[in-house]
Order: C-alpha cells, then structure tokens, then sequence
C-alpha cells in the first residue's frame, strides 16, 4: 500500500491523504488570510470524505474534472453541500475566481453516495466502512482494506468523549497502518463540566452587569452544542448566521444526534436572526451566538461593530483559531481586522476548550490500543507538533511512527 500526504502535514488544515494514487482521504482547505490547498498533481478514482468541516472537504468539487466516485455519510453530505454553496456565493460577493464552479458543484452532487456509518462498501477494488468519529454530527473515521488484506484506519478529527451534541468515537477495528490526527497532542482538555460552569459563569456575570455576550461559534456543531448548553441553563440567545441552516440539516438525521430531542427544544427556545433583523436586536444584556467562530466575516462582525469598545461586554471564543485568523488576532494581541480597519478591542475576549478533538491523553490512548493489536505503522498528521507525537510513539510503544512532511510518499 502507497501513501502519499497532500496535506495538513505538520500543520492544521487542508487533509488529503492519497491511497496507491486511487483513494484520496478528504481533500480540504486551509482557512485564513490566504487560503491553502492540498498539493496538486492527484488524480484519484475516489475520494472518501471523513466529515464536513471546510479543512476536510472545501476542495473536494475542485477534483470534478476528474469525476471520482465521492463517499461520505449522509449529513456529512447535505453539511458540505451548504458549505460549497456558501463558499461560491462568498466568492461572487467579494469579485474573487473560486477553485470550483456551478457546474462542478452540480458534478459533485452526481458523484457522490450517501452511505452511513458501519456499513461497508467496496469501491475500486477497496473494502472501506466509515465509523462514527465523535467530532461533529456524521463525522467519520475511515477503514480500508485493499486485495491483498493490507489495512489502514484513518482517524480524521476524533473525539472518544461524547459531548452534548454527538456521542464519542468507540470500537475501532484492527488495522495494519494508523493515521491520526495531532491536534491536542502535548494538550489534555479540562473536563467539560468544568468548562461548562465557567462559561456560564461569565455569560451570567455578563448580563447581569448590562453587558452583552457576543459566541462566535463554527456553523457545524459548534453553534449547536452551545445553544443547548445555553439552554440548559435557561438563558436564552439570538442565534445567527449559517448555524441555523446546519441545525435545520442535521434534524433531518437524528440517528447522528446524541439528544435530538434536547437540540429542537434548544432551537425552538432561542431566537433566530437573519439579515434585515439584525438592527432590531437590542443589545442590552444580550447573548448572540453567530458565525463566523474564526471571526472572518460572517455576522459577527456586524454585531463587533456595535459593542466592541464596551468593556461591560464579551467575546467568548469557543474553539481553536488557526494563525492568521481574526480569532487568533482578538485571542493574542486584543485587536481585530474589520473591513480594512484594525479596531482595538474595549471588549473583553475569553477562550473556552470546548474542542471536538481527542486530547494528550485520548490520542496516545488510541494510538496505544491499535498497536497492542497489531498496529505496525503510525502516521502522524493535523497538528503543531506532529513529529513529537511520532518521537512519542517510537520511543513509548516502540512501532514505526512517521510525520510526513508536504508530498512525502511511503511504501508499506
């Protein structure tokens, strides 16, 4: 079996893994001030999609002229769908040239097959089955197996604990070669009761003082997760942006939903916002819960417009800001970059870890019980220190560990 990494190597962002030049694993991007893609030159028969966060699956419709057979799960599909409509209407609103059109988005909904967790399919000459990766809702680890019974498991982004939205990753199979993720590597979370009281400590104390609490939170699970946590604690939210058109998408599978009974009771609680209502919004004692959770664009920034000099008022930043991005700006240096104009924020930014990755301890967990079972390769990918996750492996377990740079190639 062959192995070439086209991208999130040594780094977060834009997965692509490609399999004896047939199977491309995901096929995202990388998101920021300029935008990065997987290395070029691929020419896969398939593409197997682990979830629908952009990193993941933002390129995929560029491959269209190559017209693969495209797999994923259900709501992984309709999530990414929305996301490549938004990207191209993105793109047309500010004058930029896509890397895909409309009729590579129309190609890509031809192409693909919506096939759900634990069921397996052959493609290619490939025996894959996706299995439920705990991330977002539909997110799926993926397992191949080729002619010869060589086998490899593919984490994607996995979480082994559940969370109010989706439950955690569990039952991995046998595998011959493992390729993880390493995001929090080096990083445990704190539990995440503990993180719960803080926040609605601060969102409390907030609004109890007169001020207002402006989520920016990632369309696709964050903004869910955090809505019930909200209501949970019986404080009601504006919630808008994109957010909401993925909540309508994911009710239309809740066999992928760990309570989706407690996910409508939270929408139907809250108040969603669109465009012409948003100047209607008092903000006195508000909480906002709005795309986009990097602060790039998005609704978000309408609303820092209004309070971002109020020092009664908050930003609660809910996940993990790639470098370059407005969120890390606002987390490292207190400022931000609005339409061309840097604005020092009066607003006070708080970081909460409320992360949809395995930490320190989780990751070594997995990785140390697919080498008990036989695991002779690791690969290391998607994270800041992937070649001390490797070094960990080598000198902990004592099984082959790489962290493949940019094009790296391997033969097993």
């Amino acid at each position: 079996m062959e192995l070439e990494f086209k991208g999130a190597c040594r780094e977060v962002g834009r997965s692509a893994v490609l399999v004896d030049d047939k199977l491309m694993m995901d096929y995202g991007v990388s998101p920021g001030e300029h935008i990065k893609y997987p290395v070029n030159g691929s020419r896969p028969e398939a593409v197997l999609v682990s979830h629908a966060h952009i990193d993941h699956s933002g390129a995929v419709p560029n491959l269209m002229d190559l017209e693969p057979d495209i797999y994923m799960t259900p709501p992984t599909f309709d999530l990414t769908h929305m996301l490549a409509n938004d990207t191209l209407r993105i793109a047309e609103r500010k004058g930029e040239i896509p890397a895909y059109d409309s009729i590579d988005l129309s190609k890509f909904v031809h192409k693909t097959k919506q096939v759900d967790t634990g069921v397996e399919f052959h493609t290619h000459g490939y025996d894959v089955e996706f299995l439920n990766a705990g991330h977002i809702p539909g997110a799926s680890a993926i397992h191949v197996r080729d002619k010869e019974g060589k086998s490899l498991f593919y984490t994607g982004d996995i979480n082994t604990l559940d969370t109010r939205l989706v439950s955690g990753a569990i039952d991995f199979p046998d595998s011959d070669i493992l390729i993880t993720e390493s995001t929090y590597f080096g990083d445990d979370h704190s539990p995440r009761k503990e993180i719960e009281k803080e926040f609605i400590d601060s969102v409390q104390d907030t609004l109890d003082i007169g001020g207002n609490v402006i989520i920016p939170a990632f369309a696709i699970g964050r903004t869910q997760e955090i809505l019930m946590l909200l209501d949970a604690h019986g404080i009601r939210a504006y919630v808008d942006g994109m957010g909401v058109q993925a909540y309508k998408i994911m009710s239309k599978h809740p066999e992928y939903i760990r309570n989706p009974t407690h996910l409508k009771k939270a929408f139907s609680n809250a108040t969603m916002v669109t465009g012409r209502k948003r100047n209607r919004i008092a903000l006195d004692s508000s909480v906002i819960v709005t795309t986009a959770g990097m602060l790039n664009g998005g609704p978000v920034m309408y609303y820092l417009k209004k309070v971002f000099k109020d020092p009664k008022s908050k930003i609660l930043i809910t996940g993990y800001q790639v470098e370059g991005t407005n969120g890390r700006l606002a987390v490292d240096n207190g400022i931000i970059d609005n339409d061309g104009i840097i604005q020092q924020l009066g607003i006070k930014v708080e970081q909460y870890d409320f992360s949809a990755h395995c930490g320190d301890k989780e990751l070594k967990e997995i990785v140390s019980d697919f080498c008990d079972r036989g695991t002779e390769n690791v690969f290391t990918m998607h994270g800041d220190d992937c070649e001390g996750f490797a070094d960990w492996v080598k000198e902990e377990i004592g099984v082959e560990a790489f962290a493949p740079e940019i094009g790296e190639r391997f033969t097993l």
